[in-house]
């Protein structure tokens, strides 16, 4: 045994036991005290009688010996006259009286006020007896004798011993209840456990599909729900962590193909064909470019992961920075014979903001609307003020999202279409950048009809106005 069913042997199965030993210990007590009580009660009641058949002290002896000789309890108890010397001279035995046996309540009530005392002890014989003895006077108040009841206790004891045993055992069959009980409340809480431990240790080493049986609908119960839910969500982290990786790898694989390959044709072709060259490097000046993105994404994406993502912030023109964006991506739309549809405001209010980042943000949203619309698509561009916020709305009439991907995603390596370009980090470090400028990216779509995307930056306020520039980190 070790563990819970140790701990609660030792705590709790040890207190009950020590309960139900006093409880055992207090009846006792309590039954012999009410055993013993009851029998003091008859030998003082009969001894109470003597006032009135001994009325006459001066026939103490004859009349002792007719109420000896008509004692009606003669089976119960042993009666005995004393004389005024303290010697034993009648007993209701018949036997001869053993006048070398000690009488202690004899000798307590010579000296008693109520002239009677009581006694209890063992016998030289080691019989256990309970004594009382009321001393006779007469009118002068003189002694004239003693009237002495002995009672055996053994009988007595042994319904004492008989009725403690009764409860012993009692308490014994009570204790085997409640360990037979506690022995299986335990062991619904112990297998529980030790599955549970099992099939954590199962998704410690990377096995997500591992799950816990429920046993119970209770807070075990809830524990198993809990950590199967958790290896659910392991499992798709890591599968999206797998995904990543492989996007990665093939978004890094894809600008590297085409340098190396442009690299080696002028090489080969040399000088001779300048505008082979021109377009070469072009090419590759155009990769790398794309390949420095991919990296400066993953560099954000770790920066963010570790909280160490810092802008630098300064009250910027956020029209300039989205017209840039929409001018670097043009040209890419004319190429695949798509539509950004732009209508720029006459003046918005400055804000607070990182022009990088921003511009960022911009791009990617706008990169992942041109991205999943068909030819001849439209994205549309909208900015307004709307109270103390530039209000940015990015839509498209592409595929959509479906319903049950929305919740996820602006996740970190969660791809709604895993057939489309892209590593799955770019919205989750939107979204971070966009939360460090105190403002929300919501994204609502329809399947099959489109994407929008809304960016609220809040305007410089006249308190936000008076602060320097500086830099904030996540």
């Amino acid at each position: 045994m070790r563990g819970i069913t140790k701990r609660w042997l030792i705590n709790t199965f040890g207190i009950i036991l020590v309960i139900l030993f006093v409880i055992v210990i207090a009846f006792a007590f309590v039954i012999q005290n009410s055993y013993y009580s009851g029998i003091f009660q008859v030998l003082n009641g009969r001894s109470s009688e003597l006032a009135n058949i001994f009325s006459d002290s001066s026939e103490f002896i004859q009349t002792a010996r007719v109420y000896v000789e008509n004692f009606p309890d003669k089976e119960l108890m042993e009666l005995m006259v004393i004389n005024e010397d303290g010697q034993v001279i009648i007993t209701s035995t018949g036997f001869a009286p053993d006048n070398d046996q000690t009488m202690p309540d004899y000798q307590s009530a010579l000296s008693s006020e109520e002239h009677y005392a009581d006694w209890h002890g063992n016998l030289s014989s080691g019989e256990n007896v309970m004594a009382l003895t009321r001393v006779m006077y007469d009118k002068e108040d003189k002694q004239v004798g003693a009237i002495r009841y002995v009672v055996s206790l053994e009988e007595a004891d042994r319904k004492i011993f008989i009725s403690i045993a009764g409860v012993c055992l009692i308490g014994l069959l009570v204790l085997f209840l409640i360990f037979v009980s506690s022995t299986y409340f335990l062991r619904s809480i112990v297998r529980p456990v030790q599955e549970i431990s099992a099939t954590a240790k199962k998704i410690a080493q990377g096995d997500f599909d591992a799950r816990i049986n429920k046993f119970y609908d209770d807070e075990i119960g809830d524990l198993c729900d809990t950590i199967n839910y958790m290896a659910g969500e392991l499992g798709t982290a890591d599968k999206m962590k797998n995904d990543f990786i492989s996007s990665v790898s093939h978004e890094l694989r894809t600008p590297l193909t085409a340098i190396k390959g442009w690299a080696e044709t002028v090489q080969l072709d040399g000088c001779r064909d300048i505008e082979t060259v021109q377009k070469g490097i072009g090419i590759i000046i155009k990769e790398a470019e794309r390949l420095s993105g991919i990296v400066e994404e993953v560099l954000d994406f770790s920066r963010i992961q570790q909280d160490r993502m810092v802008l630098i912030m300064d009250k910027i023109d956020i029209l300039a920075e989205l017209d840039e964006s929409i001018y670097m991506q043009r040209d890419r739309a004319n190429s695949e014979h798509k539509h950004i549809v732009y209508e720029e405001p006459e003046i918005l209010p400055a804000v607070l903001g990182d022009r990088n980042r921003l511009r960022q943000v911009f791009i990617n949203i706008i990169d992942n609307a041109l991205k999943y619309s068909d030819a001849d698509g439209v994205v549309n561009v909208n900015v307004e003020q709307v109270d103390n916020n530039i209000v940015i709305t990015i839509a498209d009439n592409g595929c959509g999202i479906p319903a049950e991907h929305m919740p996820k995603i602006k996740q970190k390596f969660y791809k709604a279409n895993q057939t489309v370009r892209g590593s799955g980090i770019g919205l989750a470090v939107a979204d971070e950048i966009v939360r460090l400028h105190k403002g929300t990216l919501d994204i609502d779509s329809v399947e099959n009809v489109g994407t929008t995307v809304t960016i609220t930056i809040p305007v410089i306020t006249p308190e936000s106005e008076q602060q320097p520039p500086a830099e904030q980190g996540a």
